[in-house]
Parts: structure tokens; sequence; C-alpha cells
């Protein structure tokens, strides 16, 4: 079922710069309402060449967004792979370059459209009245197991199937000798954690360093890829939509949620710029507004995360000396 209003993802000249002429692989694109697919019908709708769709479990949602592109006259395709598995990557390797012309893609957004439904990290359930010791135990390591299975299919797919992308398409880069632009997704929760969701923050806070790290791994070759994140605050998806007028949950944040027409608008105009200004770095998307939320002012900032050294006395005055050994 494909549900958004396409139109409203045609956003001009600047989107142009962005998208123009690129061929662009998304994961977690296949998701109606999701953020991905929002990426994709900006990047199609504004002058891609053309667009991978990627999905793992929304095949239907995934082919129904790849017929909308089609039918506004864009080369797309769907690719169905579990990126935290390194073989259904690889295997999707020469379908994606097949598709994109013999050419691998020159723009890749990783995305992921997993979050957590929630629980209270570190703290046990409550006592249920007249609950025996016996029944609390088993209902409180059955909550336990599934908070934790939880938070890791969001940990390995925000890292390992983040990883596993970036491995794979910036040696394709290298060896085909052309330029890649990669975007790790990542969340305002990485920086500042809300409750409930540790795998989520935790998984986001890795996707901040990718750039860096992959920058120091490709060494000479470096120059064929650029890369950087973006943390978004809540935006209304249909994981998030039971929360949109809820502002316990975004309320710290944001005046109201921004749809994701509005979210792939101020993603493109951060898109446009130079390489120069975006590689390795950390972008916010901010939202501020009337109390009402009917106007809001978004605009982009840079994250600096400055790591720094403090002395400490007692180890300078007491240092461990080891001779040669």
């Amino acid at each position: 079922m494909f549900t958004p209003e396409a139109t409203r993802f045609q956003f001009g000249e600047e989107a142009k710069a962005a998208f123009e002429n690129q061929r662009v692989f998304i994961t977690g694109a296949g998701k109606d309402g999701g953020i991905g697919q929002a990426f994709a019908l900006a990047a199609a709708l504004n002058g891609a060449e053309s667009v991978g769709v990627h999905f793992h479990r929304s095949y239907q949602d995934g082919f129904d967004l790849v017929a909308e592109l089609e039918r506004h006259g864009v080369n797309s395709f769907p690719v169905q792979a579990d990126v935290t598995n390194p073989r259904d990557l690889w295997a999707c390797r020469s379908y994606v370059i097949e598709q994109m012309g013999g050419k691998p893609p020159s723009l890749v957004i990783c995305n992921s459209g997993l979050t957590e439904s929630g629980y209270s990290f570190g703290r046990a359930l409550r006592p249920k009245e007249d609950e025996s010791l016996a029944m609390r135990r088993a209902r409180v390591r059955q909550h336990f197991i599934e908070s934790l299975d939880e938070s890791r299919l969001v940990l390995n797919t925000k890292i390992d199937g983040f990883m596993g992308s970036t491995h794979l398409w910036a040696g394709e880069a290298v060896y085909y000798d052309e330029p890649l632009r990669i975007v790790y997704v990542s969340s305002r929760q990485a920086i500042d954690p809300g409750p409930a969701v540790p795998g989520y923050a935790i998984s986001n806070w890795a996707v901040l360093q990718l750039p860096k790290v992959l920058s120091v791994n490709l060494g000479k070759a470096s120059g064929h890829v650029s890369a950087f994140s973006v943390l978004f605050p809540f935006i209304r998806t249909s994981m998030t939509d039971e929360y949109a007028e809820n502002e316990k949950v975004y309320g710290r944040w944001q005046p109201r949620m921004l749809e994701t027409h509005e979210c792939a608008e101020a993603f493109a105009q951060l898109l446009s710029r130079s390489n120069d200004e975006l590689n390795h770095g950390m972008f916010e998307l901010a939202v501020d507004g009337a109390e009402s939320g009917d106007d809001l002012s978004v605009t982009w900032k840079q994250v600096r995360l400055d790591v720094g050294h403090d002395t400490l006395d007692w180890s300078e005055a007491a240092p461990a000396v080891h001779g040669s050994v």
C-alpha cells in the first residue's frame, strides 16, 4: 500500500543540486510512511538517475514504492536483503550495479526503520499483588529476555548493517574509481537519550563514529568516499504516529512532529552542500516554532563531540614505571 502524496516531495532547484544524476541506494526504504521511503521519493522526484529501494521484511510496501517511482519515469528497482547478513549483502552487489547501468551507487543512504517499543532499562518489573515469588521470577526473566532481544535487533541493524553496507559500497567505489557519498541516519537521541529505548540510543551513537572510522581505514583511497551523519528529531512515521499527539514524547525537542516530506526537504537542503563542507560531519536537524505548532522553523546545526584529556593528579604522583624487557 502506498499512501504518501508524491507531489509533496518535489522541492525545486536546491533539491536538484542534491539528487540530480545521482545513482541512489537507500537501505530501509520499504516501509510505507517511513523516512527511507521519503528519501526515495525525494531523490526520484528531484532528478536522480536511478533509485534502489532496499527492504528486508516490508516487501509489499517496497514493491508499491518502486511502482510509484516508475510511474514518475524514474529507473527504480527493489532490493530485498538482510543487511546484517554478509552473504545477503554480497549477493545483491552485482544486481544493484547492473540495475544502475554498470556502475555502483554514487549516493548511499544508510537508514533503518527499527526502534524499540520501550522498556525500563536497568529496572525490574514491579511486583503484582498476590503474585508468588516463583511467578514473579518467571515473568521478570521473560521480560528481560524479550527486552534485550528487541535491543539486539536494533543494535545489529544499525551497527552491523551500516558497517556491512559501508564496507561493500566503499569498496566498489574504490574498485570502479567512482566517487561515493554515504549518509548515515542517526537520531537526536544519540546525544540526548530518551527513556526506554537503550538499544536505539546506543546504536545511533555508534553511527556517529562511522565517517571518521571509514576515512581512517580508506587511507590514501579516502578521496573516493565522503561520509557524514544526520541526527533527526521526532518524525511522524508509521511507527511514531501513535505518539504524534503526545507531547510527553516529543515536547522537549519540538512543538510537533515533523512530517516525512518536511524531513526529506530539509535533508535535500543539507545534501546540496559540498563534500568539503559535509565530510566527516554530524548535523542535527533542529525544530522550533510557536506553541500551537502551526509555524515551524527548521534549521541545521553542526554537532561537535570534542574529546578532552585531564591529568589525574593521583596517577601522575605515583606512575607505574617499568624497565626494558
